[in-house]
């Protein structure tokens, strides 16, 4: 079995006739999907998402793959094709049409419905060209074919990407549900076909890799769901996806079953609803939905509210619920339905949440007390279902963090695949499939691309190490007046500090440090008031850590007298 070693360079050239596949993001995280074929000149993208941010990334609104590699071969990019509508494997594509508005982007109908929804806010106006399963399209050096896949969302799409250094099928986010409520089951029969044609290089889904057996159905879901609504006394106020629209008919079925009206809640939800109805894709009874204003005359028991924020995002609907700070105020008998699962690293937040709504007397219902989400992703016996089925040459495991990858690649070899040719990559790592053989030949840059606001790339690992020391140690700014001849200190010094929990003055006991650090900058001429600076916020930090066993943000302003 590969795996990456700390020590690889940028890779060689790609031997001609070779396949070269990085992922850019996925790998080693839940999250910013996005991979990169190479052949003949010509480059192929797979999905291209975004990351949403952990406690640690203080400010942050999503984290983009790294498109430094590409960005000066732009213009070979011969498609974009995106596997199905989720954040995490379309969030990212207006940022890299800001690059390349024309790249032409190839998706199913109702993922490219959702991103041209998202373009417009971007003023992007796309080259779309929309597929669908059994379709094939030439896009340069290679020839695409896709096949139906099953997922919490509709219209997933696998694509097979046929070059002559080999056969290449990436699944996408799949599962093998043989009930799912629009009976759009995953195309084994077209796996197979291509397992008989030779799959050189299969890149499947390992998010339920460690996940025994086989994912539960959706239909499974109904009972609790309609427990939900025959119990529920007042309210009913669902969390979810915004992109879930399987989940989202379950419960318009229910709220029409039990005579309730539904409102959808924030400005994603009510767009993603809007294009999955117009599309056909959601089911809607008339006159079932209705605006949030005409909820608030009804009597509460004939209530229904579907909103984000099902992850404790903090400006998402019902994080907001929580805290008090929602128009939609949360009260004794409302029950809220979180219908989705816990993203890897989100587990506080959500706990956060649901205690906050707890507090103002909602009875919540979550998958960790009632049977309300299901994934969308294949467990383990599934995996080896398609494993057996396909019985591909080379296997590099993809959209999962180490532990998913890792148990992902085990099945692959339980299954007889070769452990030599299962590559286990992270993002940035390169693999080349050449003649017939995947092996990893080095790495290119594939770090975190931080969206602050409207700031692309601005905000770096250090600034988020300052955000997270502004937050947990607090901030002193030191005023320090030096005197231009002798390099001394010319008054007494001052400080003004914010979040610190000692005494206002317990920094004047830093005057001596501060007179020791001018004293040795002028006996080696250095006088220039960022050197000076620099020094004064080492010599200062090192105090404080030594004194108060605290590490504030020390920011020095030196001033000429």
């Amino acid at each position: 079995m590969s795996h990456p070693h700390p020590e690889l360079q940028r890779p060689p050239r790609l031997p001609k006739g070779g396949l070269r596949v990085v992922g850019l993001g996925g790998l080693g995280e839940i999250g910013r999907n996005m991979t990169v074929f190479e052949h003949d000149g010509s480059l192929l993208i797979v999905d291209c998402g975004v990351l949403f941010p952990e406690e640690h990334q203080p400010g942050i609104d999503v984290i983009l793959p790294d498109f430094s590699w590409i960005r000066d071969r732009l213009d070979s990019v011969v498609g974009l094709v995106l596997t199905h509508g989720h954040e995490d494997h379309i969030g990212g594509v207006p940022y890299l049409l800001r690059e390349r508005p024309d790249i032409p982007v190839i998706g199913s109908r109702l993922t490219l419905a959702l991103i041209k929804e998202k373009l417009k806010e971007h003023r992007i106006r796309p080259q779309l060209r929309e597929v669908a399963e059994g379709d094939t399209v030439d896009l340069g050096a290679f020839g695409c074919e896709f096949l139906a896949v099953n997922h919490s969302i509709p219209d997933g799409l696998a694509v097979a990407i046929r070059t002559r250094a080999g056969l290449a099928l990436h699944t996408g986010d799949f599962k093998m549900d043989q009930f799912p409520l629009d009976r759009r089951i995953t195309d084994l029969r077209g796996f197979a076909r291509l397992g008989d044609e030779g799959v050189d290089l299969f890149l499947t889904d390992s998010t339920n890799a460690e996940v025994p057996g086989f994912t539960t159905s959706e239909r499974d879901l109904a009972p609790a769901i309609e427990k939900v609504f025959r119990d529920a006394p007042r309210r009913i106020i669902v969390s979810s996806f915004a992109s879930h629209v399987h989940r989202i008919q379950q419960v318009l079925n229910a709220a029409h079953a039990h005579g309730r009206k539904v409102a959808f809640v924030g400005r994603s939800m009510v767009r993603n609803m809007g294009v999955a109805q117009d599309l056909g894709y959601l089911d809607v009874p008339p006159k079932l939905v209705v605006p949030l204003h005409e909820l608030e005359r009804m009597a509460p028991n004939k209530v229904t509210l579907i909103c984000t924020g099902s992850q404790g995002e903090p400006m998402a609907a019902l994080s907001r619920m929580a805290n008090r700070d929602h128009k939609i105020r949360v009260g004794e008998g409302d029950t809220i339905l979180m219908a989705s699962s816990v993203i890897p690293g989100n587990e506080n937040a959500i706990s956060g949440v649901i205690n906050g709504l707890t507090r103002w007397g909602a009875n919540v219902v979550h998958k960790g007390n009632a049977k309300v989400h299901v994934s969308g992703h294949a467990s383990a016996g599934e995996l080896v279902y398609c494993y057996n089925i396909i019985q591909p040459r080379n296997v590099m495991p993809v959209h999962g963090e180490w532990r998913h990858l890792r148990a992902n690649a085990d099945l692959a070899i339980s299954t007889g695949v070769d452990p030599d040719h299962v590559v286990i990559a992270e993002d940035g790592v390169v693999v080349d499939l050449v003649n017939g053989r995947a092996s990893i030949t080095g790495k290119v840059p594939a770090g975190n691309i931080y969206v602050d606001a409207q700031t692309v790339g601005g905000a770096t690992e250090a600034t988020l190490k300052d955000r997270r020391t502004l937050a947990e140690q607090g901030v002193v700014t030191v005023l320090v007046i030096v005197d231009a001849d002798t390099g001394l200190l010319a008054d007494r010094p001052d400080f003004l500090v914010r979040g610190f929990v000692h005494e206002p003055d317990a920094f004047d006991a830093a005057e001596p440090i501060i007179e020791r650090a001018l004293a040795r900058a002028a006996s080696e001429g250095i006088g220039d008031a960022h050197q000076l600076e620099q020094i004064l916020s080492r010599d200062i930090g090192r105090w404080s850590h030594k004194t108060f066993r605290r590490s504030p943000l020390i920011i020095p302003l030196v001033i000429d007298a």
